[in-house]
């Protein structure tokens, strides 16, 4: 079965403003996706229902703020960092219920962040984070709610959305 991939559903203005950056600046024969927030990577397909209830108990819980803290530098590409203490208690929490079936990805401290741009020419990820850097100072955005999909090779198909309370 294909794997299970869980993301943080951002506000729709911030998802619009990364979804802007994104079409801008990641190659287009590459860009199958929106922009997102990845939590885990690689769930095991046949244990879908078990991720979906998982998902839907830790998502009862307020919407929080997310802070966009700087711009990065992935060598051939850039994201966006972000950090909440509210994210970070929810995946330590996911991280203990799926224990058994973490890939070693899945294991690594979690560095949230959205990709704006990968796989380009080191000069041009160089040059889109000078211009990015050069007027960015720390935002806040809006977590809403977490989201599941299946990976199926490059795009992936909508699995479930597991709002958080207003």
């Amino acid at each position: 079965m294909a794997p299970l991939i869980v993301t943080l559903a951002l506000d729709p203005a911030a998802q619009g403003r990364f979804d802007a950056l994104r079409a801008a600046h990641f190659p287009i024969e590459r860009n199958h996706l929106a922009a997102h927030v990845t939590l885990f990577h690689a769930l095991p397909g046949e244990h879908l229902e078990r991720v979906r209830n998982d998902l839907a108990d830790v998502a009862q819980r307020p919407a929080y703020d997310v802070q966009v803290t700087r711009v990065r530098s992935l060598g051939r590409g850039v994201a966006y960092d972000l950090s909440a203490a509210e994210l970070d208690e929810q995946h330590r929490e996911l991280t203990r219920r799926w224990d058994p079936w973490l890939t070693r990805q899945d294991r690594q401290p979690l560095r949230p962040h959205v990709t704006v741009q990968n796989k380009v020419a080191p000069a041009a990820a160089r040059a889109l984070l000078a211009e990015l850097s050069a007027s960015f100072s720390p935002y806040d955005v809006r977590g809403t709610g977490l989201a599941l999909w299946r990976y199926l090779g490059g795009p992936w198909e909508p699995r479930g959305l597991f709002p958080f309370e207003d």
